[in-house]
């Protein structure tokens, strides 16, 4: 009531019998329960956990999509709003396709320190599934890209059941390139990718299952 005394809330707890029972019962099995985190891994390598993004990601994720040389592809650094509008869309990804770009975590340092993943998408009017890599520049020269990137391709091709992977590049992205030749991928042409309102030429890349190897392990 306005101008009146506010009540003290009261705390919700966890009935603390039935907390402590279900967590003794994993403890006498030898059974850790698992962090939060730890449930959004989608699978792990050596050196990197990858994992579905979540809302809690939003200031790592914001702290590498702001700078425009991480951005180049888009040639802007994004904006929290618009950081905020590409992980809406991720998690969307998830609910409808069972995939798109993923956290990559650090097992070393336990931090975010780039996205990869897998996108439906459209080239020349046919639909596609491609595959894309962003990481932070402090993590650039590590091989982190390639490790996390070749994951990415063996979900495609023997989780989600996926044919054939494409990624589109711009020409004058080097690093991007090299990550794409090291995962097999052929150049088969070019296309015009137009985004806000600006034509970029962006080279074709693609990988089909079976076919092409995932080659150069130790380049």
């Amino acid at each position: 009531m306005a101008g009146g005394k506010s009540a003290k809330k009261k705390k919700r707890s966890i009935p603390h019998g039935h907390y402590c029972y279900v967590c003794g019962e994993h403890k006498a099995d030898g059974v850790g329960l698992p962090a939060y985190e730890d449930t959004l891994v989608i699978v792990e390598t050596e050196q990197l956990k990858i994992r579905r993004l979540h809302i809690s990601d939003i200031g790592a994720l914001f702290s590498i999509m702001k700078k425009h040389e991480v951005m180049y592809a888009w040639e802007h650094g994004f904006s929290r709003s618009e950081t905020r509008k590409w992980m809406n869309r991720q998690l969307s990804s998830y609910n409808k396709d069972g995939y798109g770009y993923f956290a990559v975590i650090s097992k070393d340092s336990g931090k975010l320190i780039g996205q990869v993943g897998l996108i439906n998408s459209e080239l020349l009017d046919e639909p596609i599934v491609e595959i894309g890599y962003i990481f932070d520049d402090s993590v650039w020269g590590y091989g982190y890209a390639v490790e996390a990137a070749r994951a990415c391709v063996d979900l495609a091709f023997n989780r989600f059941d996926v044919d054939k992977l494409y990624a589109t590049i711009r020409p004058e992205n080097e690093a991007s390139v090299k990550v794409a030749e090291k995962l097999g991928m052929q150049r088969t042409g070019q296309y015009i990718k137009t985004y806000q309102d600006k034509e970029m030429p962006h080279d074709i890349y693609m990988l089909e299952k079976n076919k092409n190897l995932i080659i150069q392990e130790n380049s």
